[in-house]
């Protein structure tokens, strides 16, 4: 049942991307709006997305225990998952395709593509929704400190400032006091972060159908430093985190399946802005996000399978 809904549920989003990708071919959208439509999925689409499910949930003593160790344990697998990678290429990190390679593995696109597939896993679930953004939280707090000294080689990038001056952070700060405090927002007010919620996974397939379109899809396709980046996106990391799990008996099923599906999304989005901003193997970095999209179509859904 897991794997038709998710399977359905990619096939959704990946023709958005046919969409975005068929427009620009057809001369009838412009690839260069890609960055516009990047920017409103960052700062209107992120804060709507965290508002939206965390005002969708009751307060919970249990669940805001299950919160935090969500949190954490998401945190602390892609610690656990970059240590390793560091182990294996810290020589080669000098190399840019490496570092690129090195975030890519486990940085995922956890709001944007990975909460529609939980929603759709566990519509009666509020709980699921935050979760998904509990590990989005963990991964833009490494995205802007480590993901980004590792993209730019500077370290003035690992600053507390950098990690909570950034738009998921900032959204979480007013998301959680609200729903701790059981603020509710007025109805129309909440509708909008709804709409926004809804909007951002078709949004995001959008630009991502742009961008493809704007490339060699023999490049893209034909780059092997892409393939490993998403075999250990999409298959390495996934199973990490599962093996990480399958040792805590203690938490539930809706806990596990989010935390594993969150793990196997595609690579973020957000590696390729940085990678533009800091002149670093932007090409590559594209390409393992567009790659890792496509490829997605098949590893998300066999991931449900472990749950059966």
């Amino acid at each position: 049942m897991a794997f038709a809904i998710v399977l359905k549920s990619i096939f959704t989003m990946i023709s958005f991307m046919a969409m975005g990708y068929v427009l620009v071919k057809a001369k009838v959208a412009d690839s260069r709006h890609a960055k516009s439509l990047s920017a409103f999925l960052i700062y209107c689409g992120t804060p709507g997305m965290f508002i939206a499910s965390f005002q969708e949930m009751e307060y919970n003593s249990a669940v805001n225990l299950s919160l935090v160790k969500f949190f954490l344990l998401s945190l602390g697998i892609q610690v656990l998952m970059f240590a390793i990678l560091f182990l294996l290429f810290g020589k080669r990190m000098s190399d840019g395709k490496y570092r690129i390679l090195s975030i890519g593995a486990f940085m995922g696109n956890v709001g944007f593509f990975g909460q529609p597939l939980i929603l759709s896993l566990f519509p009666d679930n509020p709980e699921a929704s935050c979760y998904c953004m509990m590990f989005a939280l963990s991964m833009n707090i490494l995205v802007f400190t480590l993901g980004e000294f590792l993209i730019s080689g500077d370290r003035r990038y690992v600053t507390v400032k950098r990690a909570i001056i950034n738009p998921t952070v900032l959204a979480a700060l007013v998301a959680i006091p609200m729903y701790v405090l059981q603020i509710k927002l007025p109805q129309s007010v909440f509708n909008i972060t709804y709409l926004l919620r809804t909007m951002n996974g078709p949004v995001c397939m959008l630009i991502l159908g742009f961008r493809l379109a704007s490339m060699s899809t023999g490049e893209v396709f034909g780059e092997p430093f892409a393939y490993l980046t998403s075999a250990l996106k999409l298959i390495i990391f996934p199973l990490i985190t599962y093996a990480v799990l399958y040792f805590i008996p203690s938490l539930d099923t809706v806990f596990k399946v989010t935390m594993v599906i969150s793990a196997g999304t595609p690579c973020a989005s957000v590696i390729l802005a940085l990678a533009e901003l800091h002149d670093c193997e932007s090409k590559r970095a594209a390409y393992s996000v567009l790659l890792s999209a496509v490829i997605c179509i098949i590893t998300l859904p066999l991931l449900t399978l472990m749950f059966r």
